[in-house]
């Protein structure tokens, strides 16, 4: 059922389908700004209807915290061509992080849908922003600021981060999880995800809001411990592939891991490809 939560005067988070994603809308004097937009076309305007029937506003932008699926495959329920026709804010890297991992993954389960039987992809248009964000960008909805940050290579190589000075509220996507832990799946740099974290825990107050990609909202002190336990995972990587250990070795090396093992295999692989200096560029229809 979905729920929602006002996070701040003007800031509200709708938590919703089976992800528990995290869609935020901040309210503006000249219409709605609207954070991701679900997993695909239905869920899209699924979240379109649950706004409408909230708020007696415009909608007059989309930003998306990071590429993946549950994140972007609603973006055609608000974009250019929709009713809604907003402008939609991203990562300058989405649309090649599109061609490489979405795209592939789309077409392969319209090959054969039982690769992922529980998808809904049939209608499914890659819409990438048609405003990429390459540095420090501030939106105006009218009478707010709204800061989009692109990150260095973290989650995803398309990590954006939003930041409301004024409310202290900062919208992190999958950065940071509360209702699972966190993933590392398609375009994920293990070893750098801490730093990314660490560095925007620097920039945080005690009593900062934090939105998650999934779950309910957190504050400063709930991401210094996912960074703390993401810093554990990458240093215990290092580790393991200085000591020859091959991925199943490097998981059983230690009894207990900060998260499931079996959410690690992706960190394994993609942590020593980039200690054996290979590229991570390459897409896989596999990945999550």
């Amino acid at each position: 059922m979905p729920t929602w939560t006002i996070v701040a005067p003007g800031v509200h988070q709708l938590r919703i389908g089976g992800f528990d994603l995290s869609v935020v809308v901040i309210e503006g004097d000249d219409g709605l700004l609207v954070v991701d937009s679900g997993g695909d076309p239905e869920e899209g305007e699924e979240i379109l209807d649950l706004i409408r029937s909230r708020f007696d506003r415009p909608i007059i932008g989309l930003v998306n915290t990071h590429a993946h699926f549950d994140h972007t495959f609603g973006n055609q329920a608000f974009g250019p061509g929709s009713a809604t026709d907003a402008a939609i804010h991203g990562h300058v890297a989405i649309e090649r992080h599109f061609a490489r991992y979405e795209g592939p993954r789309v077409a392969a389960w319209r090959e054969d849908h039982a690769r992922e039987p529980e998808r809904r992809w049939e209608q499914v248009g890659l819409v990438a922003p048609t405003h990429p964000v390459a540095r420090l960008t501030r939106l105006d909805p009218g009478g707010r600021v709204v800061e989009l940050r692109p990150q260095p290579e973290a989650h995803t190589d398309t990590d954006l981060v939003l930041f409301l000075p004024a409310e202290r509220v900062w919208i992190l996507g999958d950065l940071v999880e509360e209702s699972g832990p966190p993933m590392y799946g398609s375009g994920s740099y293990p070893l750098g995800w801490p730093d990314v974290l660490e560095a925007l825990v620097a920039e945080m107050r005690p009593d900062d809001l934090v939105v998650p990609g999934h779950g309910a909202v957190v504050d400063a002190a709930f991401v210094a411990r996912q960074a703390a336990q993401l810093r554990l995972i990458a240093e215990r990587l290092t580790a393991a592939h200085a000591a020859g250990l091959d991925a199943t070795e490097a998981l059983a090396a230690h009894e207990e891991w900060p998260f499931p093992t079996a959410g690690l295999a992706g960190a394994v692989e993609r942590a020593y490809a980039t200690l054996d200096g290979l590229p991570l560029d390459q897409g896989s229809v596999e990945d999550a």
